[in-house]
């Protein structure tokens, strides 16, 4: 039985997503997702990727339609909640996807409109909170909560036990030590290791962290 479904967002993560789902056709022939389609508030991505299912129209005029899926293809993290929130309102099914070569425990939690890409592990006991985005290549200790809403780039390496709150914007190849806290609305730059705790709204950058406060 295939599934059809609408893309929020044409860009570079719609491009990302647009191939994950075309691999997981190859492996699940007899399930397959179908892509109906790409909303967006501007065309330029969808040009320049050159999507094969059509163009539907602006996020801000769509109409919601109960009998197609949608899966959040926008990586900016105020754009998704935002969007995320307001289809929900709407009646939307914001659904997740998590990649065939993502290998997730048999004792992990993954909520509702998760994104799991490829060659990223869950380990025991993990949980992830709602509509959270797991790039490429990362991977999650056990015993391990991350909250809801957070971008996780590509090759990040979250040690066991470690507390994540929401709407963290976390760089590539970021590492957490067991048992580190992390708080709500934190931007963690692209390398860093986190060996103490980060509490809300910090920007903490640079291969010596230097800490900033976040003007929100």
């Amino acid at each position: 039985m295939k599934r059809e479904i609408i893309f929020i967002g044409s860009g570079g993560h719609a491009a990302e997503l647009t191939d994950y789902l075309f691999y997981y056709n190859k492996v699940n022939p007899n399930n397959p997702m179908v892509i109906r389609g790409y909303i967006d508030d501007s065309i330029e991505g969808y040009n320049h990727y050159n999507f094969e299912a059509p163009f539907l129209g602006t996020i801000k005029e769509h109409v919601v339609d109960a009998s197609f899926d949608y899966l959040m293809a926008i990586a900016n993290l105020k754009f998704r909640r935002e969007i995320i929130l307001d289809f929900e309102t709407k009646g939307a099914n914001i659904i997740g996807f998590i990649h065939p070569l993502a290998q997730i425990s048999p004792s992990a939690e993954v909520a509702k409109g998760v994104v799991i890409s490829h060659n990223s592990s869950l380990g025991p006991k993990v949980k992830i909170g709602a509509h959270t985005l797991i790039n490429s290549r990362c991977t999650i200790g056990h015993d391990s909560q991350i909250g809801e809403f957070n971008f996780l780039s590509p090759a990040i390496s979250i040690s066991g036990n470690t507390l994540i709150g929401q709407n963290n914007l976390i760089g590539t190849g970021v590492i957490t030590i067991p048992s580190t806290k992390i708080g709500d609305n934190n931007k963690i730059g692209a390398g860093v290791t986190l060996f103490f705790n980060v509490e809300n709204n910090t920007t903490i950058v640079g291969q010596k962290p230097r800490i900033f406060q976040n003007e929100l």
